[in-house]
């Protein structure tokens, strides 16, 4: 029998060591620019076209390479980090393992132009899958220019399976901020399609994450040090009163590198158990600091999954630091020197009068008054539509409903033709977050949060539909300081924005001014509604059966609408029912949560 095993040839084998490595244009950015910090730049430029699929550049003023250093690094497990198995447990570079260059190689079309600043002459080399097409002299400018163009142009399986430009910037611009974090000694840019995302100075760490994310975040900054014979940590703490209703601004590093960890997770969330707001997660930015023998960075080829010798003691370290200075935030008041702003502290002199407060009373105010009117502005967009005898209107839902809606909210009795109907106008608010009211078959409980979600959805939908202007021009527009998501999603979504009455103007990098806002947003704040609204719509975006606008009028209609905990009197629980039943879609939110639910009269007896 023939032999059937035989060795691949090397420019297969790096096809497939590269699907390891090399997973999308990210991990080109990430491979590429921390072998730049590795060499010890300290300016670090990053060009990026179409997302990475046409073009990433990384220009670094690294030490450079000579010719000869410059053509072993593509070579697989050419590296000049360790000598022997005993270095990997001594590791404090980012790279070692000799993998990315020649995994990049195998799937891209490569020139590299280098030259040490000993040197007078620099090198280029151009790779082509794998396949070494020139090496010449050259003059260069000192350090490092890698030019990666049409990633897997050879590997057609791989590129068709990358996701839209926008996906594939956001995973670039996620492994850039992973990197510039650790590195605030460096100056870094990034630049896509020839517009200018960061331009990062050489600054401390809080000045850093403030110029990523945002100068909002700067009060939300919280510091933690803490130095035991183990481990060192420092950094930042999200304050409890910033939480985000996502999982945002949360960093671990680990010897200045990446790292996810979801058991120290862990212990940072028991730290902030009973003093976060309902379902809200804090931000971190968390730099552990540890002898190199103490960890294990060599168990993933990304370098993101770290092993430690010692995690439940760091465990109760990190946790004890996190409430150690969640303690000290909250008894200290701390003054930010970092801010521009002037601190004005009056000064009393002798002849300065002394004036007893003066206590305005209305003696006209009637606590039992019941003259107050609905905020129509605030629930509905709508003036005219003030519906009477939504009775008739319940009645036909059945019509509206399929067969599936109408068996899960089991609104109608079983007998045929028995309508459902309302037993007393009266309405009971529950906890400040549930409607009751008495229908036919007993007792109706409507969510008030999902059923203003569905209210105003729909009238969104129906006003861009129709072209209404549904904006209110803004007396002095609000300037806005965004981090570079939410940027680059007011840009993306510039128009449709338009469309649901927000107007924005682009003043550059990370800054808009917001024109116009939505009718019945008069009392909102800018910068806080327009922040919840790409939250928002990060977290529902690329629905299946929806379109931008839709995404974007249900993402701002979870922004309008009432909150959980807000006290209704009857009049406004009667005028938001009302408009709920006047919904083509009453019974769920946006979202498909059910807004409506019937505790039948027999199952309230049963409880007796």
């Amino acid at each position: 029998m023939a032999d059937i095993i035989q060795l691949l040839p090397d420019s297969v084998a790096n096809q497939i060591a590269a699907g390891e490595v090399i997973q999308r244009p990210a991990s080109v950015v990430k491979e590429l620019v921390e072998n730049a910090v590795d060499a010890g730049a300290d300016k670090i430029d990053i060009i990026i076209k179409d997302a990475g699929r046409t073009l990433i550049q990384i220009v670094d003023n690294g030490t450079g390479m000579s010719d000869t250093d410059a053509r072993l690094s593509f070579e697989r497990h050419a590296t000049s980090k360790i000598r022997s198995a005993d270095d990997l447990f001594q590791i404090r570079t980012k790279g070692f393992r000799g993998e990315a260059l020649a995994s990049i190689a195998a799937i891209a079309q490569v020139t590299l132009r280098t030259r040490k600043h000993t040197e007078e002459i620099g090198t280029e080399i151009v790779i082509n899958g794998s396949e070494l097409e020139h090496q010449i002299s050259i003059s260069c400018s000192g350090g490092s220019n890698f030019i990666v163009k049409n990633l897997f142009f050879n590997v057609p399986a791989r590129r068709k399976f990358l996701k839209s430009n926008t996906a594939e910037f956001k995973q670039i611009i996620n492994e850039f901020q992973r990197i510039v974090l650790c590195h605030p000694e460096i100056e870094f840019s990034l630049t896509h399609n020839d517009s200018d995302i960061y331009n990062l100075p050489k600054v401390n760490l809080r000045q850093r994450i403030i110029h990523i994310f945002g100068k909002s975040i700067n009060a939300d900054l919280n510091p933690i040090n803490s130095i035991t014979e183990l481990i060192k940590i420092s950094g930042f703490i999200g304050k409890p009163e910033f939480a985000k209703k996502r999982t945002g601004e949360q960093f671990f590093f680990v010897n200045c590198r990446y790292m996810r960890h979801p058991y120290f997770h862990r212990a940072i969330m028991h730290a902030y158990e009973k003093i976060l707001p309902p379902d809200t997660f804090p931000g971190y930015f968390i730099f552990l600091d540890i002898a190199p023998s103490e960890i294990d960075v060599n168990i993933h080829p990304t370098k993101t999954e770290i092993k430690f010798e010692n995690e439940q003691i760091i465990f109760q370290i990190l946790r004890s630091s996190v409430r150690e200075a969640l303690g000290k935030s909250s008894s200290v008041p701390s003054i930010d020197f970092d801010t521009h702003g002037v601190i004005d502290i009056p000064v009393l002199r002798k002849d300065t009068e002394i004036r007893v407060p003066q206590v305005q009373i209305d003696h006209t105010y009637n606590p039992f008054e019941t003259k107050q009117k609905f905020n129509t502005n605030r629930f509905s967009h709508n003036k005219s539509s003030d519906i009477k005898g939504w009775e008739q209107l319940y009645e036909g839902l059945e019509q509206k409903m399929t067969d599936t809606e109408s068996e899960n909210l089991k609104l109608f009795d079983d007998e045929p033709g028995q309508d459902e109907k309302i037993g007393s106008p009266e309405y009971l608010q529950l906890r400040n977050k549930f409607i009751l009211t008495s229908v036919k078959s007993g007792l109706m409980i409507i969510d008030q949060k999902r059923a203003h979600e569905r209210v105003l959805y729909e009238q969104f939908v129906r006003n861009v539909a129709h072209n209404l202007n549904m904006s209110q021009m803004e007396l002095y527009p609000t300037k806005i300081d965004l981090d570079t998501e939410h940027y680059m999603l007011a840009r993306e979504l510039k128009d449709e924005l338009l469309a649901l009455g927000i107007d924005i103007t682009d003043l550059g990098p990370s800054t808009i001014v917001v024109n116009s806002r939505p009718i019945g947003f008069e009392g909102a704040d800018m910068q806080d509604m327009i922040e919840q609204l790409f939250e928002e719509y990060k977290t529902t975006e690329n629905k299946i059966g929806s379109s931008v606008t839709q995404t974007l009028a249900a993402s701002l209609a979870r922004v309008g609408a009432v909150q959980y905990g807000k006290v209704l009197h009857v009049k406004e629980m009667q005028h938001l029912v009302d408009e709920l039943f006047a919904c083509e879609t009453p019974n769920y939110s946006p979202g498909g949560k059910k807004t409506i639910a019937i505790m039948k009269l027999e199952d309230i007896e049963k409880l007796l």
